[in-house]
């Protein structure tokens, strides 16, 4: 899938108020509401129904529908709006991955970044790291195409990731519960509390979930001569 494409979708299924997320990309691109149920072969006040929250949650097929109508009536109007939002986002970067020298034991690594482990702490000793992937939260979840996560890993698995821009940690976790490989070690950055629910994946993955406080300079920097 496109990645302009992924990036609405992903907004939408994740938002609390998804049907108000359909209108406000719907606007954005200037559709009307009978115009893009005719695309999509329903009523217009379905569609209304939808961004009014009137319905139930639309799922994946309707979500991708919608999505992939909204691409292809603006590409059949000349497509002013798809070029302007994929010109935005060109050059975004969603990671920045590092590689260490040498390999780190678990605890080694929490200790250096000053993190609390707050759940898998059993697991924690026989954790070797390689090298973390700071990653923006937000944009990897919403607006990262899915062919791109596996470069998350960079040369191994047996890595951290570090999460920024985290409210709960409840997000990361859960993609990390359904990627097929999975990290050495889970970093939050910046909040005050983990999810339960984060937690509980931590433990069935048996993933250490480390949290720390410091700023993005200092883990920098407390890492650069691993």
């Amino acid at each position: 899938m496109d990645k302009l494409n992924v990036k609405i979708a992903g907004e939408i299924a994740l938002s609390e108020a998804p049907g108000a997320t359909m209108r406000k990309w719907r606007e954005i691109f200037g559709i009307t509401q009978a115009e893009l149920g005719k695309f999509m072969g329903i009523t217009a006040s379905t569609i209304s129904d939808y961004e009014g929250n009137r319905r139930k949650s639309p799922g994946i097929a309707i979500v991708r529908r919608f999505v992939e109508a909204l691409i292809q009536i603006d590409l059949d109007k000349e497509g002013t709006v798809v070029k302007r939002l994929r010109e935005e986002n060109k050059d975004e970067k969603f990671f920045e991955l590092v590689e260490f020298s040498k390999a780190m034991a678990g605890p080694e690594f929490a200790k250096l970044i000053d993190a609390k482990v707050v759940a898998g702490s059993e697991f924690l000793e026989g954790k070797k790291v390689l090298g973390y992937t700071l990653m923006d939260s937000i944009k990897v979840i919403l607006e990262m195409p899915y062919s791109e996560f596996p470069k998350l890993y960079g040369m191994s698995p047996e890595r951290a990731f570090v999460f920024t821009g985290v409210s709960t940690g409840r997000s990361p976790m859960v993609v990390v519960r359904v990627s097929q490989v999975k990290p050495s070690i889970v970093v939050i950055h910046g909040i005050d509390k983990i999810d339960r629910l984060a937690m509980k994946i931590s433990q069935v993955e048996k993933i250490p979930l480390l949290l720390t406080k410091i700023t993005v300079e200092e883990l920098k920097e407390k890492l650069k001569n691993v």
